[in-house]
């Protein structure tokens, strides 16, 4: 993976875009919550991968001016192309350039059958991460010596979001894209 893009992995659970504001407020997984222990309340991570669709937004507790964009399906590798306003995510391909290709080819393609995945409502850039993570504990190193969470910035104005997404298996490569359009703005991403 090249290109000077910032590709975010998962630990194995879905990816999420909390909005920077409100990343104090996400706790990710809990020795509290469902997946980890025997609690009957759900903590954030718990609540993501409840998330079935290529993408879902859900809210961040304690903010009710903001909400989280969850990149469900599966915990692909990620990273985010401003220009377009998406993510595309690594499914299957041999180089980041083949998959930026293939992710091109379907923001450009007047029929590519897009899913909408609801509204997304951020007061301004976030932050593309693992949904385990504490968004506290994004830029710590971890107690292995292993690096830090990853993460990448996702610069975008305060708005309302038209979230929509695309998934390609079969045909060689393998690529899921999910866009956001500002709402009431019918204008497609041209090029990547």
């Amino acid at each position: 993976m090249s290109l000077g893009l910032t590709w975010v992995r998962s630990m194995g659970g879905p990816l999420i875009v909390v909005p920077v504001s409100a990343l104090l407020c996400w706790g990710g997984c809990t020795e509290d919550g469902m997946i980890i222990s025997d609690g009957d309340q759900p903590d954030d991570y718990d609540r993501a991968c409840e998330v079935e669709g290529l993408a879902e937004v859900i809210s961040v507790r304690g903010r009710s001016d903001v909400s989280a964009l969850v990149l469900g399906d599966e915990p692909a590798t990620t990273c985010y192309l401003p220009e377009q306003r998406a993510f595309v995510r690594w499914l299957a391909a041999d180089s980041d350039a083949e998959l930026l290709a293939a992710a091109e080819a379907a923001l450009n393609d007047p029929v590519t059958p897009w899913e909408e995945c609801g509204l997304w409502e951020t007061d301004g850039s976030a932050v593309l991460m693992d949904s385990v993570e504490a968004g506290k504990d994004l830029g710590t190193p971890y107690p292995d010596g292993r690096g830090e969470p990853d993460q990448a910035p996702v610069h975008l104005p305060a708005g309302r979001w038209r979230v929509r997404a695309f998934h390609r298996t079969g045909d060689f490569p393998w690529v899921s894209v999910v866009q956001l359009l500002l709402q009431g703005d019918g204008q497609l991403a041209t090029a990547l």
